[in-house]
This record gives C-alpha cells, structure tokens and sequence, in this order.
C-alpha cells in the first residue's frame, strides 16, 4: 500500500485496541496518533467533519462517553452546530468517537470490522 493509513485515538480506549489489534492481524501497517497527548487541530477536526460516514458533527461527537456526562450542562448545551462542536473536542478530545480512521478514499469513526474491511480492500493496490 503507498499511503499509510493514520488511525485517531486513545490507545486505552476499548474500541481502539480492538481496531488497532484488526488492523495488526491483517498486516496493516498503520500510524496512530494519540489525540489526547499530541493534540488535534480545529483545522483537522473541521475537515473530519467533511468526510464520515454518515457525515456531520454528530458523529465524531460522543454524547454516551463519561466525559461528555462530565462536561457541565451549559457546556453541552452549547453544541448546536459543527463550529461549537469543533471547540468542545479540541478541548476536550475525549469526547470525540473513536477511532478516527483515515483512509487514502475516506474518513471513518468507530469500529466495524466488515466496514473496515472493505475500506482495506478498496485501499490496496
């Protein structure tokens, strides 16, 4: 494959070990990228939000996590639209579904092995 795949996320999260582990035993190279300690842009973020499936803020954001059950009540009611969401995850990256896979054609968030798979196919060479 020329493009490495890039996969977004918190390696202690139990979604993410579980693709990371798919990923390693169908020999997929891949880098990942740790949003909570290397950060993540608004200019990244925004550009997310252009491409999952289905797209649209609401599914990069993670309104069942225990950080957005933490965030106070006015901070969550201030997400209505992408550019309030866009500041709510960069600043609290955790509420953001994970993983974030990026793939040569497309972006996806979550986890779903058969998804997953024909995104691997498509990738290939």
């Amino acid at each position: 494959m020329n493009t490495m795949l890039k996969m977004y996320g918190i390696p202690n999260c139990d979604t993410v070990k579980k693709a990371r582990t798919w990923l390693q035993t169908q020999g997929v190279a891949f880098e990942f990228h740790d949003f909570k300690k290397q950060g993540i842009t608004p200019e990244l973020l925004a550009s997310w939000l252009q491409h999952p499936q289905p797209p649209g803020w609401e599914t990069m954001l993670n309104r069942r996590g225990t950080t957005w059950r933490g965030l106070p009540p006015d901070l969550q009611a201030s997400v209505v639209d992408a550019a309030t969401a866009i500041d709510v995850m960069q600043a609290h990256p955790s509420v953001i579904k994970r993983p974030v896979m990026v793939w040569p054609h497309a972006v996806t968030v979550g986890f779903n092995p058969d998804e997953w798979a024909a995104h691997l196919a498509r990738s290939l060479p």
